[in-house]
């Protein structure tokens, strides 16, 4: 039979993934490595998903997506962008893994390199691989609070550099981009001529902090910018998600589209409108747990002795765990499992960089997340 190609066969696998399902096949496991947040989705969202149901409004939508989201999305972002966002640059797409895919497609020829943050979440370096480029990790360096560093960015660049990949707020770090160093960054992508694509998936989950959009500084429309409703409304079997793209790929989006999934189920565009234009009691409940949960867990780790980053956004608790790890995060998580049942994201999930670090997901219940985290051994 025929042999697979080169970049699908070396597809790197998920240490997240087999972290979570020796959890889920070992009875009482906490399960605190993914994250799927426990609040409910908000009424009204359900409701226009049930409602757009009911009147049989099932068929395709334009490959861009309904009309009234995509303006809804544009007005909803241009204020953080500093200028009116043409509702024709927003594609609605199947949750932010599919802008990803989608954004990268666009932007990559096979053996075009992306610039990768490290540690970083896992499927920037996937999706890149799948499509034949080739994944380049910039490090986050622990002494400056894993920020980006635009001088190892820099340092990192190459003739074959197409696209510098920017997370804020991050998964798996919780950190947020300053203004400063965001404007440093497009200033970057613009002086060797790379598209700068922001994720910015936890964009409305920020704590205390702003989050200032790379396409704020964009002055000649090289930013590429991946949202998602999964995360701020509870959505994340709804699969939607929005790009916002610079005018020069207008004339094959449509194509593109057409070619993946032509476009995304028609109630869940329903739903994500209503979660865009309706009361926004929820977001701002998801907000203030988050911060809540990321306080409980900052202050069990340190009753454990294990140092945290501090996270100013996202729902994640990054933890130095390296007193504990023997320099093999992975096997040291994996025996967390079986040994004291407790499920964490290891760091080098995230790359070569998180080496002695884990994720913690404050999308459990925060008793889960108390009785997951007591159980943690002593630094």
């Amino acid at each position: 039979m025929p042999v697979l190609p080169d970049h699908v066969r070396t597809l790197p696998g998920s240490q997240i993934r087999q972290v979570t399902e020796l959890a889920w096949s070992t009875p009482g496991t906490v399960v605190l490595s993914v994250g799927e947040p426990s609040l409910p989705t908000a009424p009204h969202v359900l409701a226009a998903a049930a409602a757009a149901i009911a009147r049989d409004d099932t068929g395709y939508t334009p490959n861009a997506g309904l009309r009234p989201l995509r303006e809804a999305l544009a007005a909803h972002l241009s204020p953080s962008h500093g200028r009116v966002v043409d509702p024709d640059r927003v594609w609605v797409t199947a949750g932010g893994a599919q802008a990803l895919h989608l954004a990268l497609s666009l932007t990559l020829a096979p053996g075009d390199e992306v610039l990768v943050p490290d540690p970083g979440y896992p499927p920037f370096v996937m999706a890149v691989h799948l499509l034949g480029g080739r994944p380049v990790p910039y490090r986050l360096d622990p002494a400056d609070g894993f920020l980006p560093d635009p001088a190892t960015v820099a340092a990192a660049v190459t003739p074959r550099t197409r696209v510098l990949l920017v997370n804020s707020p991050s998964n798996p770090l919780g950190t947020v981009v300053p203004a400063g160093r965001v404007a440093d960054l497009v200033a970057l992508a613009r002086a060797h001529d790379l598209w700068l694509l922001s994720d910015e998936c936890y964009g409305e989950l920020t704590f205390g902090v702003p989050h200032v959009p790379p396409a704020a500084y964009d002055t000649d429309d090289r930013v590429l910018t991946l949202h998602s409703f999964s995360k701020t409304y509870g959505m994340t079997g709804m699969r939607v998600g929005a790009l916002v793209v610079p005018a020069a790929f207008l004339p094959v989006l449509g194509s593109a589209q057409e070619a993946v999934v032509s476009c995304v189920n028609t109630p869940a565009q329903h739903a994500a409108l209503a979660a865009l234009t309706g009361p926004q009691d929820g977001v701002a409940l998801a907000r203030l747990t988050y911060r809540h949960l990321r306080d409980v867990a900052t202050e069990a780790l340190a009753a454990r002795g294990l140092p945290v980053l501090p996270a100013d956004g996202g729902m994640y608790v990054w933890a130095d765990v390296s007193a504990l790890s023997g320099g093999d995060v992975l096997g040291w998580c994996r025996r967390l499992v079986a040994e004291r049942g407790v499920a964490l994201a290891p760091g080098t999930a995230f790359g070569p960089g998180g080496e002695g670090w884990v994720r913690i997901s404050l999308g459990a219940r925060e008793e889960d997340l108390r009785r997951g985290l007591e159980r943690l051994p002593l630094a």
